[in-house]
């Protein structure tokens, strides 16, 4: 997931060029890195953690160095992806196309122009139902991460180490994987594209290719669901941005999550945008969902590892996930899609580098923003502040959700010192913090 939650920021590159490469038909009879029975021994219907587990041990590991867009390691993990679809008997999307794009810094910057070759890997499986063939859920999460680059790191001074990305977004690619080996399975009554993008680090990159040149009719997409982050479970909470996107959406997450497991604590909101592929989707009238298992200290860090992700969590979230795809995948009617009045507009936060160190809860329940965290040795630790504080002031600006921190925090640049007002347990308390430059 790109840096600075809660927006839509622009892409940091600038694409130009042709198609994505769907690699499934080119690759689709090499040999798997894993055995292509993913999943055996586990119940057809039930998502299985082992499974999730491999793939993101595979998906994070030192042989793919991170899976920075346009890397070997990157191609590593299309061809991974790829075999694994075939082997499920997925038909292959789009397999004469290959991408190209140049990739030049914006303000700020000033590495050189460059090229990189890169693929999104999409796969569909056919609808139960003929009658619904020609309809389409898209279920889909980016599988490229940081690799070496600092460029969006939140460990710069760690240079050239590996940010593995095993949350972000190995967990979310295991997820599809495991989507797709349960349709397979048994398909719904509607068709299913399975989608894995690259790119989406470097600002959206490849689900806005997949949109702009679709394999399928986007007027017949019913909806898309994306997985970003969702294998740092806690405490049972799972967050779902998009659930006023269409009208029936809010009933069905409550019907799904009340059987089977036990329920999860899920955050609904109603955002059909943010920072992650479903936004795309989205832009072009598609109601969307997106999974999400919020923010944690190791995001965008060289510590973002395998031995970190809950997979029956994972696993946990998957299950509530498919029954959800099906509940919407197998509706007599499609959904009521619902347009928000407008996009979020990005502020002064695009290219800033203050830093205070505090890590947000991403649910957005409450009034205020309540910290989840806070990193070692930053401004926020320095200046007393804990996690579960719940910011409601911050330099004087009122903070009732993330949008209004972030606005007030990226207004300021490093070195200022700012008041912060507090809730903790209750009492009202202010601090002053000296913010820092990140890195």
């Amino acid at each position: 997931m790109p840096l600075h939650r809660g927006s839509t920021r622009r892409p940091r590159y600038v694409v130009i060029g042709a198609s994505f490469f769907a690699l499934s038909t080119v690759l689709g009879c090499a040999s798997a890195a894993r055995s292509d029975t993913a999943g055996a021994g586990a119940r057809a219907n039930h998502a299985d953690a082992r499974a999730i587990r491999s793939d993101i041990a595979f998906l994070a590991s030192d042989r793919l160095e991170g899976r920075g867009t346009g890397t070997p390691g990157n191609d590593s993990a299309a061809a991974f992806i790829a075999r694994r679809f075939a082997a499920l008997g997925l038909t292959p999307l789009a397999p004469d196309f290959e991408q190209r794009f140049v990739a030049h810094p914006l303000a700020g910057h000033n590495a050189e122009p460059r090229s990189r070759r890169t693929q999104n890997v999409a796969s569909l499986l056919q609808a139960r139902d003929p009658a619904l063939r020609n309809e389409y859920v898209v279920i889909g999460a980016h599988f490229d991460h940081l690799g070496r680059s600092t460029e969006g790191a939140l460990d710069p001074e760690r240079k050239n180490a590996v940010r593995r990305g095993a949350d972000d977004n190995a967990s979310g690619t295991a997820a599809v994987l495991e989507l797709a080996r349960l349709f397979a399975a048994a398909p719904a009554r509607r068709s299913l594209v399975f989608v894995t993008f690259s790119g989406e680090e470097l600002g959206l990159l490849g689900s806005e290719y997949f949109v702009a040149n679709s394999p399928i009719p986007l007027d017949s997409t019913m909806a898309m669901i994306n997985f970003d982050m969702v294998g740092r479970l806690r405490e049972d909470k799972l967050i779902v941005y998009g659930v006023a996107t269409a009208t029936e959406l809010p009933t069905l997450l409550d019907s799904v999550n009340s059987v089977g497991n036990a329920p999860l604590r899920i955050a609904a909101l109603g955002d059909g945008y943010g920072p992650s592929d479903h936004s795309s989707f989205y832009a072009r009238n598609i109601p969307v969902l997106h999974f999400f298992t919020d923010l944690h200290d190791d995001y965008h860090r060289a510590s973002d590892v395998v031995r970190k992700i809950n997979a029956p969590g994972e696993a946990h979230v998957v299950d509530v996930a498919e029954r959800l795809i099906r509940a919407i995948a197998d509706r007599p009617s499609r959904l009521t899609f619902v347009r928000s009045a407008s996009p979020p507009v990005a502020s002064s936060r695009q290219g800033s580098d203050v830093y205070l160190g505090s890590i947000p809860d991403m649910s957005g329940a409450g009034e205020g923003l309540r910290l989840t965290g806070i990193s070692a040795g930053s401004p926020a630790e320095q200046a007393g502040l804990v996690s579960g504080d719940v910011v409601v002031e911050f330099g004087g600006r009122p903070v009732k959700d993330l949008y209004d921190f972030s606005d007030a925090l990226y207004s300021h640049k490093p070195g200022d010192s700012v008041s912060v007002v507090v809730l903790r347990n209750g009492d009202r308390k202010q601090f002053t913090v000296r913010l820092g430059k990140r890195g």
